[in-house]
């Protein structure tokens, strides 16, 4: 029921008195029934806020969301970015938060944090204990009212270059980083605020100055231009005087009037191209224009896309990827608030051109139209919609952050209703209607990615030039903006207390040991008609060191899981399981084969069935096993192009060496996974799939007398003893060395600095304070490492170092992405950091800080399925008792300095330590050859170049 108080003749607004400013009730929606729809009442403050409360007791959580009209489509040509980078100076203090601890007050709060910019909007969310809520508040509100005075030059410089280094780390340094930048300025008119990525360019980032990013928080950044949503452990009332209290004095801002553009039109089909720096594999894209957010062809466009390119069933995936003629190809319609796109990317098999992938591109398209849309296709459309919607509800953020979005964009924070009833009503026609309006004979934007190493042609000579003599620069009202702030009847200066801890409750489970050697493990939780199972069949990767010959042959085998069965192809599997909402994935780990099942609750048992189905009676066909090969040999070559990848596959090889089966790939190599035949993937299924050992895990809304018999079907597995090798000790290191490897032109330097410890997983002992002890050092945003190369020197996006163990054993890495200028600093202050907490231990306030963040944070950690799942996993694993937490608190509450002292004198020692930077050669040598360490180069493989 949507009970609405509208200004007009039949109702008034309702104004709520508080003793702060008066908010006023705009709209009351409750449950009734079986609806899908997310509970909340809507205030406007008379500063124009809109503030959205939705009240949702089931986890001792709150999510705040403030949300502001404002996106990288507000910018202009040569101040592109503005909008993001305002975003990173918005965490840098405000009046009376200082510089570095707005991230301090949440993290030591219990919480998680963070914010995002698109085109159209930026967010600022976090999510806490309940008890936390008010300090939320403040630090939003302070932001929003007291910010500018704040914003220094230094300030300004260090998230400039913070900034560069994102884009370098998610764009200029990463294959295919840059298509989506080059085809939108290929496809949207010069100057259209889509033209640009949210990100922005180098040069306009060199360009902006601090009063220029100063006007743009005046600019747009008033309450009247924001939506602060807050749901969860509340209640209404007293959040709502909150707000008041700190929101309600803030002055507004300029007036905000929605951007109008004509409609999108291509004159012609446009043909561009581009070399990859990093690239190994050639790419087309084709761009035809689509439809803004929220039109009434969405839908529509979204159920054409998955019948022309996702899933097996595909149009693309049965021409292309099926035939062996592309290694992928994926159809996909996105929106946005001003536009949308349809877009097409195929990634051609060696051997075939560009040119041929758009002429098959075209071919596939004139199938479907003799083809048509099925019945199928619109029922197993409308399953997986149903489902994805549902999960998206599993957690307080996601329906906060639905709320916040629908509101923004619409005005209108109940739309999760309409929005399914119009995905549940597409029919064949409509999708039949769409192809031929937005697709059939229209032109398109067609860009060809080149690689450096291949002599491949573009898919047709680049026909098309940026025209910019007609651009008419906008005018947003930047002149004469002044900053008022807000006047209170209180001390903002004052940090507002917390309230009573919530009760934390740990998810009740049950456990089962069957005759046949499996081990069960439930949670039943009936918030959402949501089930989840997580089924470990001994072997992985482990098991292939019994031939090393054979590495990558688990991985395969899981691969060839997900494709045919005795009874159904690949394809009728897909149909069947989307037509449910449901899906079932296997995949390959360190020392199992895994399937992770998902369905609603009412579709369990016709889930259970398709699972024995894909367990017991699974088809290896040569042309499956042929196809995917292919694709995990050209995987290697994609791989060689990714500095990140090649970081994190090296490591390992310098660590347990190359002889150690976790100083190897679980991909295997190009050598053995060419040498595998189908007859490998037989006798690794008939060799480890066996019901002794296998481990079972349940969360969701089901009780165990309804699933347990639903698993009666694992009987048909052998009941045999399966022996899975432990893997050898690491060699001990010597002494520190450095090792290279060569990426030219590489914008960045990936760094991984470490070494085997040899803590394997407990829950109370050495590893356990050993992970206590990194969280200062490296394992939190607010840690030493990351505010000195991230906060203080602006030289990465981010730094981390972790520790982390298993049964067999365990390491602590550092790792980063540093800008490739800075890479010898860097290096210096990563081993000043370590000696330092090496040699001194950590201050009192440092523990305080910890034991604070540490000791509220399990209020996050059961909230959806998953994390649930992931709890009773680890009990179920390691055989620990149910108060293992409780457990772990008391040794935190208890632990000393000198514990965390002792815990950093076993894990760092800076001159036993494998030093290994992935980057250009050329440009950071130099400053390397200074620390008087030997360097080895190696090459992507890592082996040692001669």
């Amino acid at each position: 029921m949507n009970i609405k108080l509208l200004l007009g003749a039949a109702c008034c607004f309702a104004a709520v008195q508080t003793g702060f400013a008066q908010a006023t009730l705009v709209e009351k929606v409750v449950k009734k029934g079986d609806e899908v729809v997310i509970p909340y009442d809507k205030y406007v403050l008379p500063n124009g806020l809109k503030v959205i409360l939705a009240e949702d007791h089931s986890d001792p959580l709150v999510h705040v969301d403030v949300t502001y009209h404002v996106g990288s489509a507000r910018e202009e040509i040569g101040k592109s970015g503005f909008a993001h980078f305002f975003e990173h100076m918005m965490f840098q203090g405000s009046d009376n938060v200082a510089d570095e601890q707005h991230f301090k007050l949440i993290s030591e709060s219990g919480g998680t944090l963070n914010g995002s910019t698109n085109k159209d909007r930026t967010n600022y969310y976090e999510t806490v204990p309940s008890n936390q809520l008010e300090k939320m508040l403040w630090l939003e509100s302070d932001r929003m009212g007291f910010l500018l005075d704040a914003v220094t030059q230094k300030k300004f410089e260090v998230q400039r270059s913070t900034v560069k280094n994102e884009r370098g780390q998610n764009y200029d340094n990463r294959p295919y980083g840059l298509v989506s930048e080059f085809t939108s300025k290929n496809l949207y008119p010069y100057g259209h605020p889509y033209s640009w990525l949210t990100i922005g360019y180098l040069e306009d980032l060199d360009r902006v100055d601090v009063n220029d990013l100063k006007n743009f928080f005046l600019r747009w950044y008033g309450p009247n231009n924001a939506t602060i949503t807050i749901g969860g452990d509340i209640d209404s009332k007293e959040t709502l005087q909150l707000v008041e209290k700190y929101f309600g004095s803030i002055p507004r801002g300029p007036e905000v009037t929605p951007t109008v553009l004509p409609p999108m039109h291509l004159q012609s089909n446009r043909y561009a191209s581009f070399t990859d720096n990093y690239a190994r594999t050639p790419m087309l894209i084709k761009t035809y224009v689509g439809v803004p957010q929220y039109h009434k062809d969405e839908a529509a466009l979204d159920c054409l896309a998955e019948v022309l390119g996702q899933g097996k069933t595909s149009i693309l995936y049965q021409s292309l990827i099926k035939t062996q003629k592309a290694l992928s190809a994926f159809a996909n319609s996105s929106t946005s608030e001003l536009a949308g796109e349809i877009s097409f990317r195929v990634l051609p098999f060696p051997g075939n051109s560009l040119a041929q992938m758009d002429s098959l591109l075209g071919i596939a398209l004139q199938e479907f139209e003799k083809r048509g849309v099925t019945d199928q296709d619109i029922e197993k459309f409308k399953g997986s919609i149903e489902s994805s919607y549902i999960n998206r509800l599993q957690s307080v953020s996601g329906k906060v952050s639905q709320l916040a979005a629908f509101e923004t964009y619409t005005g209108n924070p109940n739309k999760i209703g309409e929005i399914l009833e119009q995905y549940r009503s597409v029919t064949k026609e409509d999708v039949m209607r769409v192809y031929n309006k937005y697709i059939k004979g229209k032109y398109a934007v067609t860009v060809s990615v080149l690689t450096k190493q291949g002599s491949m042609t573009a898919a047709a000579q680049d026909n098309f030039k940026i025209d910019s003599s007609t651009y008419a620069r906008p005018n947003y009202g930047y002149t004469g903006l002044k900053y008022a702030k807000a006047i209170d009847k209180f001390d903002r200066k004052k940090v507002p207390g917390q309230g009573k801890n919530p009760v934390i409750k740990v998810p009740d489970f049950w456990t089962k040991k069957l005759a046949n050697g499996i081990s069960i493990i439930g949670a039943e939780n009936t918030e959402l008609p949501l089930v989840n199972l997580i089924i470990k069949i001994p072997g992985g990767h482990l098991a292939e060191s019994n031939d090393t010959s054979k590495m990558g042959v688990a991985g395969l085998t899981a691969s060839l899981l997900n494709e045919d069965t005795k009874t159904r192809t690949a394809e009728e599997m897909s149909i069947a399981l989307q037509k449910l909402g449901s899906s079932i994935n296997a995949y390959s780990t360190l020392d199992d084969i895994t399937y992770s099942v998902q369905t609603l609750k009412g579709n369990v048992k016709p889930t259970m069935a398709l699972l024995e189905e894909k367990m017991l009676n699974p088809l290896f066909t040569q042309e499956a096993f042929d196809r995917i090969k292919k694709q995990k040999m050209e995987g290697f070559k994609q791989k060689r192009s990714q500095p990140a990848a090649i970081a994190s596959e090296a490591i390992d090889r310098i660590n347990y060496g190359a002889n150690n089966i976790l100083g190897r790939s679980s991909d295997g190599t190009e050598h053995t996974i060419s040498n595998l035949s189908l007859a490998d993937v037989q006798k690794y299924y008939d060799t480890y799939f066996t019901t002794r050992g296998t481990e079972i895990v349940v969360v969701g809304d089901v009780r165990e007398t309804e699933i347990v018999p639903s698993l009666a079907f694992l009987n048909k597995l052998p009941n045999k003893i399966v022996e899975i090798p432990m893997p050898a000790a690491a060699p001990a290191i010597e002494k520190t060395k450095i090792y290279l490897i060569n990426v030219p032109k590489a914008a960045q330097t990936e760094f991984r600095v470490g070494r085997v410890t040899g803590q394997k997983y407990d829950a109370f002992g050495p590893y356990y304070k050993a992970t206590l002890m990194n969280y200062i050092l490296g394992g939190d945003f607010n840690s030493r490492l990351n505010i000195n190369l991230r906060e203080d020197k602006g030289w990465t996006y981010g730094a981390r170092n972790s520790v982390s163990g298993n049964k067999y054993t365990g390491e602590m890495i550092f790792s980063s992405g540093i800008r490739a200028d800075a890479t010898d600093s860097a290096l210096v202050e990563v081993l000043k950091e370590m000696n330092n907490y090496y040699n001194k231990g950590i201050t009192a306030d440092e523990i305080q800080f910890m034991q604070s963040a540490l000791l509220q944070r399990d209020a996050r950690a059961y909230e959806t399925l998953g994390q649930k799942a992931s709890f009773i996993s680890r009990i179920q694993s390691y055989n620990l008792p149910k108060d293992f937490t409780t457990r772990q608190n008391q040794i935190l509450q208890k632990i000393t300095k000198s514990d965390i002292n002792a815990a950093a004198k076993l894990g760092i020692d800076t001159g036993k330590m494998n030093i290994l930077l992935v980057g250009d050669k050329e440009k950071i040598m130099p400053g390397l050859q200074k620390f008087g360490y030997e360097i080895i180069e190696l090459d992507v493989d890592g082996n040692r170049v001669k």
